[in-house]
């Protein structure tokens, strides 16, 4: 068993910190914590098994992603949705 760091542990899956953060705490990666210099480090354990689940979900979470077009659309639709909120609110700023 190999023990690294929160963030080696992300650099290592191109993930991003806070991910790897997430997956602690919801208890996906098995982590201890020590006392280094009068700091508490959190490590990864690192085991096999438990490597595949986690190279499965990535590889099935990046394989959703969207075309440009959709992507585009997409935040097309957003804006003109926050544009909408963005009218209501002066609406009612201007009344009050």
């Amino acid at each position: 068993m190999k023990k690294v760091t929160l963030r080696e542990y992300a650099r290592i899956h191109k993930l991003s910190f806070f991910n790897v953060m997430k997956m602690v705490n919801s208890g996906d990666v098995k982590s201890i914590t020590e006392k280094v210099d009068g700091k508490e480090v959190q490590y990864i354990l690192i085991e096999e098994e438990q490597e595949k689940k986690v190279s499965e979900n990535i590889i099935e979470t990046s394989s959703n992603k969207l075309t440009l077009k959709e992507e585009n659309e997409l935040l097309k639709k957003e804006i003109k949705r926050l544009k909408e909120e963005l009218e209501k609110c002066n609406k009612r700023t201007v009344l009050a």
